[in-house]
């Protein structure tokens, strides 16, 4: 069981949560995720790390509520405690492991959509504790469902916020900051981090694309059991099949398949897609049995 520290509704329906998880806080990095269960009996939730405290031990999660599961976790309550807080998963960051000193040569640009502000956070925390600056363009719908503001100005060198209807900063897309930035205010960048819908994700990458800007994105909106044997988070990276839960959460975003990606992300969300996908992982299995089978018998 994991101690609820701290809750906070950021705006409507999208909370922040201490948890009490010192050998979590003790291995986190940047990049990586973890699976909630509100119950014994409850749905596994992939949700991202927002922060970590390894003195405190305290890991810190947001989160939107979206269905019953998500529901259940916000009905919780300081001092309350979660039944399962497993992590961190995932491989960290690519960030993480550059040297700190060729890191503050570069010019890193962040882009964030909505509850995506989340992730994007601890990397542009990480790097600002290194002496690294960077930009960061945070999208959202409007002003009141803007999160993460202060903390994210106090670690970044600039935030360039937009908000679809026009209520506060930029109005337009991120893709539409990002290009001005790029081609109206001269800006230069070696390296684009972005995160959030996967809509949004494929176009800031269509984008950096045509403008030569490399671009790392994070898969974690297509994952549901987290450790790869639902299938659900197969994706196809230059034209190999990955996971985006045990081989991401992080890919170049160049050369992610996002039309497959979002297609199998809305099968999953009816019964009959579940059951598609389900049944296409058996095929998949008995068709690498046969293989395996037949590959024995060659070597006889």
């Amino acid at each position: 069981m994991y101690l609820i520290t701290k809750k906070e509704e950021l705006t409507e329906n999208i909370y922040w949560m201490d948890v009490c998880a010192p050998r979590v806080a003790k291995s986190a990095k940047p990049g990586q995720f973890l699976i909630v269960k509100a119950g014994e009996k409850g749905e596994r939730i992939p949700l991202t790390i927002c922060d970590y405290d390894k003195e405190q031990g305290t890991v810190s999660i947001v989160f939107q509520t979206l269905g019953d599961s998500t529901k259940k976790i916000a009905a919780l309550n300081e001092g309350e405690y979660l039944h399962d807080f497993v992590g961190p998963l995932g491989n960290p960051s690519e960030l993480v492991f550059e040297d700190p000193e060729e890191l503050r040569k570069k010019k890193i640009l962040f882009v964030a959509g909505g509850v995506g502000t989340a992730p994007v956070y601890p990397q542009i925390k990480f790097l600002h504790d290194l002496g690294v600056d960077v930009d960061v363009v945070l999208g959202t719908k409007s002003k009141t469902t803007l999160i993460l503001e202060d903390k994210m100005k106090g670690a970044c060198t600039n935030l360039y916020v937009c908000t679809d209807d026009g209520s506060y900063g930029f109005k337009g897309m991120v893709t539409d900051r990002v290009k001005a930035l790029v081609e109206n205010e001269g800006k230069t960048y070696d390296l684009c981090v972005a995160i959030g819908p996967m809509i949004m994700m494929k176009f800031v990458s269509k984008l950096t694309k045509e403008l030569g800007i490399h671009t790392i994105v994070s898969l974690n909106p297509i994952m549901v059991d987290g450790t790869g044997m639902c299938g659900a988070c197969r994706v196809t990276i230059d034209g190999k099949v990955k996971f985006a839960c045990v081989d991401g959460p992080e890919f170049d975003g160049h050369l992610i398949d996002f039309d497959e990606a979002m297609r199998r992300q809305a099968m999953y969300k009816t019964v009959e897609g579940k059951k598609a996908i389900l049944q296409e992982n058996k095929e998949r299995e008995h068709k690498e049995k046969c293989d395996y089978t037949e590959a024995l018998n060659e070597t006889k």
